[in-house]
């Protein structure tokens, strides 16, 4: 059992901030592709639209319903997300990953903001809401032809 200052040290004010700073829920008129991801561990969900020009996203949306540790990796890849190619968000989440399995790195800019979620490596049942946007992007982008998407 997780004592009061590690949960109160996993929910930072920063990590707050950025859940509140996640823009409203929206969707493309005409994406690329789309994607839908759930945790069904929490029941947290994300869907994201995409649309890619030169083999990187033009226009990103996200309808994002998940805790605030979920909310604040979609705000940061929200902000991150335009002109990124699949190889640079598959490097992120790969960082990701391994920061919050084996306290890695954080991932690169400009996703290095996902640092502020390093203390939740030792809440393993919180992991999957913090995957769910970057699983999602790189959902949809792996959707998209591959002649438009690695152009």
């Amino acid at each position: 059992m997780s004592s009061e200052n590690e949960l109160i040290k996993l929910y930072s004010s920063r990590i707050l901030a950025l859940a509140t700073e996640l823009s409203a829920p929206s969707r493309l008129k005409k994406p690329d592709a789309t994607a839908k991801k759930r945790s069904p561990l929490c029941g947290s969900a994300v869907t994201v639209d995409i649309t890619i020009e030169n083999g990187k996203i033009a226009d990103f949306a996200q309808d994002v319903k998940a805790c605030a540790l979920g909310q604040a990796a979609a705000s940061v890849l929200g902000r991150a997300a335009l002109g990124r190619s699949l190889n640079e968000l598959l490097t992120t989440r790969e960082a990701l990953q391994k920061m919050l399995e084996f306290d890695g790195p954080a991932p690169k800019a400009p996703f290095d903001e996902m640092e502020v979620l390093r203390p939740a490596k030792d809440f393993k049942n919180r992991h999957a809401s913090i995957m769910l946007s970057i699983e999602a992007v790189i959902e949809a982008m792996q959707k998209v032809s591959p002649k438009k998407t690695y152009a």
